[in-house]
């Protein structure tokens, strides 16, 4: 077969596999286990599959930023897969494959294809990529060399990849170089601070990663906020957090320590007194905050991958490509919504899943929303969750976000979320028995409104004996509420408030271990969940998250507000 459009090498190599292809994005942390290389999210088509040796296939990646930690890790196992291939930009799965070539002499081929040529080689059952060809089963595709146009760099940048600097910087410089190249970007961005996703423990690659560039000297250069990490800092040996896991995953948040990044150790940073404003170009990597920093403050950020937010935190400057320029803001999906009467706070997360499904390759403009007046935390729900299911790096909420008000291109596509859909989604995320042994409040990471409206749920009233009860939060927020009371408060009602730690980090003994149903008002954990902790999730709001830890049970039911 031929006359199709040739494929794009973004990073060259040679491979050859079974051919694995999926219509679905897919998000590596949380959904791609790296002890295996199998696919653990249970609401992906691709689950329990395994990806070693593959080909692998797929529109883009999605969901979190640290895949390039897992993807990374994957490599240097040799339990990868053999070669990526997209039909859409990507660049979270990329800088992973582009770390490991760089840093560790490890390649893994990454192309792009057209819609016609993807389709073609979805079909085949194996496939070998050389440099000049892929070819499958009668089918040959021409492929054309990565893109070589030259940024328009300036003295500063010429300095810093000459080295004068220092080798870390030289290194960061040149993957920075590398990603700007394959964005199609032409330059470079001054940014005025960064957030850190790399320091959580996703695998033994981001502590290798991490102390290879603090030995090199690396120290950063503009402020840099840190996000969760995998342990308890202070107190993960008390814990019983085996020193096989804990050791490495102090050590990687140490290593950030030592190259200057501020141990905020938070996945919400813009509830931090250092979030940016409007139109500031900053470098946040970690799902939920970038897509809340571009939609609901007007910052400007690109979702960048673990190890590249490093890289700009070195240097100070971006990629200028994305969702930094004006033109890459636009909404090119218009999302009509079925307000329901009366709807709670499970409204918001579940929205934004819904909205993710339907704009998981483009922002989306969501209209119908603004009568139900969001608040903050309703509107951090519903980006957390958006982030779960689509790979765009913000949103619109007509009448409600920054920049909503002629965000829609003239040719933007129509969608509706209907409250048939609703409830569908509903259902899917409320598989799990009516016995509860645990809730999870904090993911992402709590603000001091959230604690309040726990504390003030419960009234006093203790847990039930076999429920824990745990909320992970920032540690300024976890101050405020000790200097309100609200801590106290929580803790007589046996609610345990854990600093550093965040949901989709967090491992046993500290995930009780006779858990085997959880209950969540968060989209982001009722997704990523299942497949991270091996447990049941069901989803509800915060009223249904009480009566669980009061009773130990949350009867399957749809809420009122739902047919």
């Amino acid at each position: 077969m031929s006359g199709l459009d040739p494929a794009r090498s973004i990073l060259q190599g040679a491979a050859e596999g079974p051919v694995i292809a999926t219509g679905e994005a897919l998000s590596f942390w949380g959904g791609v286990d790296p002890a295996t290389g199998c696919v653990i999210d249970v609401h992906h088509p691709l689950h329990g599959v395994p990806l070693t040796g593959s080909i692998l296939m797929m529109p883009s990646s999605r969901g979190s930023c640290t895949g390039s930690g897992v993807l990374l890790d994957l490599v240097l196992t040799g339990r990868g897969p053999a070669a990526l291939i997209f039909s859409e930009p990507e660049d979270v799965l990329t800088l992973g494959a582009l770390i490991a070539s760089e840093m560790f002499a490890s390649p893994l081929p990454v192309l792009r294809l057209a819609p016609e040529a993807f389709a073609a080689l979805a079909r085949a059952k194996t496939a070998r990529i050389g440099d000049r060809t892929i070819e499958a089963e009668g089918l040959t595709i021409p492929v054309v060399p990565p893109a070589t146009a030259a940024l328009d760099l300036t003295d500063g940048d010429r300095a810093m990849l000459d080295g004068e600097e220092g080798v870390a910087v030289a290194q960061a410089m040149r993957i920075i170089s590398a990603m700007a190249a394959q964005q199609g970007a032409q330059g470079l961005v001054d940014v005025t601070q960064a957030h850190i996703d790399g320091c959580i423990y996703a695998s033994p690659a981001n502590l290798i990663f991490a102390e290879k560039m603090a030995e090199m000297g690396a120290k950063v250069r503009i402020p840099a906020t840190m996000n969760a990490i995998s342990v308890d800092r202070a107190n993960w040996q008390r814990q019983g957090v085996p020193p096989s896991f804990g050791d490495p995953a102090a050590r990687l948040a140490d290593a950030y320590v030592r190259m200057g990044c501020r141990p905020t150790f938070t996945c919400s940073p813009y509830l931090l007194d250092s979030a940016p404003g409007t139109g500031e170009a900053v470098a946040w990597a970690e799902s939920n905050a970038v897509i809340f920093a571009n939609s609901v403050l007007g910052a400007r950020t690109a979702k960048h991958p673990d190890f590249l937010d490093l890289c700009i935190a070195l240097t100070g400057r971006a990629p200028l490509s994305g969702v930094y320029l004006d033109k890459h803001r636009k909404a090119r999906r218009i999302i009509d919504v079925e307000l329901p009467a009366g709807a709670d706070d499970a409204f918001w997360p579940l929205i934004g899943y819904l909205a993710g499904r339907a704009a998981p390759d483009r922002i989306p403009l969501i209209r119908g929303l603004a009568p139900a007046e969001p608040s903050r935390d309703d509107l951090k729900a519903l980006c957390a969750a958006f982030g779960t299911t689509s790979a765009a790096p913000m949103l619109h909420v007509e009448g409600v976000t920054p920049e909503a008000g002629g965000a829609a291109v003239e040719d933007a596509d129509h969608a509706t979320i209907t409250r048939d859909e609703l409830t569908a989604a509903w259902s899917a995320l409320n598989e799990g028995p009516d016995e509860i042994e645990l809730v999870a409040i904090g993911s992402p990471h709590a603000s001091l409104a959230e604690c309040r409206a726990l504390a003030e749920a419960l009234d006093g009233r203790k847990r039930h004996p076999d429920v824990a009860v745990i909320v992970t939060a920032g540690h300024e927020v976890i101050a405020a509420a000790r200097r309100e009371g609200i801590l106290a408060r929580l803790q007589e009602s046996g609610v345990q408030v854990l600093p550093d730690l965040c949901w989709c980090s967090i491992s046993e003994p500290v995930f009780p271990t006779r858990t085997r149903a959880v209950m969540t008002n968060s989209g982001k954990y009722a997704h990523y969940g299942p497949g991270l902790s091996g447990r049941a999730v069901r989803f509800g709001s915060l009223a249904d998250c009480v009566a669980a830890a009061l009773t130990g049970r949350v009867p399957a039911r749809m809420p009122d507000w739902l047919p």
